[in-house]
This record gives structure tokens, C-alpha cells and sequence, in this order.
């Protein structure tokens, strides 16, 4: 036999930002592929929804209500958590700037949130691992294809996303030893309702458009299979490395 199949049954995963658009559609995938979903979010409602989505398909759920910006907070409920396989680094977001004008306060949001928070979630995450060594585990950081190009107003969204893809090979080096895997998802503009906004600038999504060699944005079931076989023993000699989902974007 030489397939080997997307089984994550028995298996917990960790979500961050698991209450909207990518975070959202992993979740659901992760549980359509038996593993036990732990959803972190910090919009309680929000959490509500995914249990309702997740129970209806006869999935398995553990909310936890928090912000993952709060290290304390985040320590001590992580800590109540005793097993955890699989890592989804999800939440991060974005704020367009034109260079010259990026304010302060836009620039420190995004990186205490998109790789300070990041760095946070995965070492206390290892730290469970390495406690279950018997399970390994495999971290899914949830980079961008600007973490491998640049582009027009969004300097600093690169920054943190180039630092997600660098903590992300150094921690797969240093890991593949104690059986912990770490790579990175990269897509394109995706279908979320963060780039929906984006988007209603139709001068920009004309952009976005005719920069995908493909011609089309990424949907979220996309990202949610390439994390769901990046979490999976299909992927267990892919370490320390990337998944380029972009339509062929960072090819040219």
C-alpha cells in the first residue's frame, strides 16, 4: 500500500483564530478528518457557531474563549488542555498602509499579534508535546505568499509573515529530532471576509486578479486541506517548509 490516507482520528489540533474565515474552515475540516478540534477564539459567539457546525457533522469540539495577545491568560488555560497533536498558528490579521503613513500603533498591533502571539501559542504548544513525545506532533504556522514577495501596502503584514516563515524553519530543524513536525501554509488572497472587505476596492481586486497566474482568489477549503495533510502521517518527511498556495502567483 502506498497511499496513505488523511486520518486524524484519536488526534487533538489546537486552533487559533478558529472563530472566522481560515481558522474557521480548518476547524471544520480538522474535525471532517476525525480529529478532536480545540477552538480558541476571543469572540465567544462566535465559538458557539463553529460548535454547531462541528456537532451537525458529528464532530468532536473544546472551545476555549480567549485572546491569544493575553499570554497569562492563554498559559493558564493551555495548561488545563493535556494533549495536544496538532498546532493550526492561525490568528493574525491585517492593516493596509501605504509605507510613509504606517502608524505606530498599526505596526505594534501586528507584530505583538501575527508573530509575538504566534511564537507565544507554539512554544507553550511544544512544551505539551515534548511532554508526549510517544505522539509527536506536527505545527501548522499559518504564513501568506507575503511571506515570500513583497507587495504595495503591506510592509509590515510582510515582516511578520517572513518572520513566520523563518521562526517556522528554524523551529523544524531543531524539532525533527523529537518527532515534532513544522511547516507553513502560504496562500494567495482567499475568500474570507477579511479580504472581502478588501476587495471592495475593485481597483485592488483587479490587482489581486491579474497578479494570480490562475486567475482566481483561493477558497478556504483550499488552505483547510493543505493544513489537514500538513497535520497528517501523509505529510511525515515534510518538515521545516512551506506550502505555497497561490495560484502560481510567487512563481513568475
Amino acid at each position: 500500500m502506498y497511499l496513505k490516507k488523511i486520518n486524524l482520528k484519536n488526534k487533538y489540533a489546537l486552533v487559533t483564530g478558529a472563530g472566522k474565515g481560515l481558522g474557521k474552515a480548518c476547524s471544520i475540516a480538522l474535525a471532517e478528518a476525525g480529529a478532536t478540534v480545540i477552538a480558541l477564539s476571543r469572540t465567544q459567539s462566535d465559538l458557539n457557531k463553529l460548535e454547531k457546525i462541528i456537532k451537525r457533522i458529528k464532530g468532536r469540539i473544546i472551545k476555549i474563549n480567549c485572546d491569544v495577545m493575553n499570554y497569562d491568560d492563554l498559559k493558564t488555560k493551555l495548561d488545563k488542555i493535556k494533549i495536544i497533536d496538532i498546532l493550526v498558528n492561525n490568528a493574525g490579521t491585517n492593516f493596509p498602509e501605504p509605507f510613509e503613513k504606517i502608524k505606530q500603533s498599526s505596526m505594534n498591533y501586528l507584530v505583538d499579534l501575527n508573530l509575538k502571539a504566534a511564537f507565544n501559542v507554539a512554544q507553550l504548544v511544544v512544551k505539551k508535546m515534548l511532554k508526549n513525545k510517544k505522539r509527536g506532533g506536527s505545527i501548522i504556522n499559518m504564513s501568506s505568499q507575503l511571506g515570500h514577495v513583497g507587495m504595495i501596502g503591506r510592509n509590515i503584514y510582510s515582516m511578520t509573515k517572513f518572520g513566520i516563515e523563518g521562526l517556522t524553519k528554524g523551529m523544524g530543524v531543531e524539532l525533527a529530532n523529537k518527532n515534532i513536525r513544522v511547516n507553513t501554509v502560504a496562500p494567495t488572497f482567499v475568500e474570507t471576509p477579511m479580504v472581502k472587505r478588501f476587495f471592495k476596492n475593485k481597483k485592488f481586486k483587479k490587482l489581486v486578479i491579474e497578479n494570480i497566474p490562475m486567475g482566481k482568489v483561493a477558497k478556504e477549503s483550499d488552505v483547510a486541506t493543505a493544513v489537514c495533510f500538513l497535520a497528517s502521517d501523509a505529510a511525515a518527511m515534510i518538515t521545516g517548509t512551506s506550502i505555497l498556495i497561490d495560484g502560481g502567483w510567487t512563481a513568475k
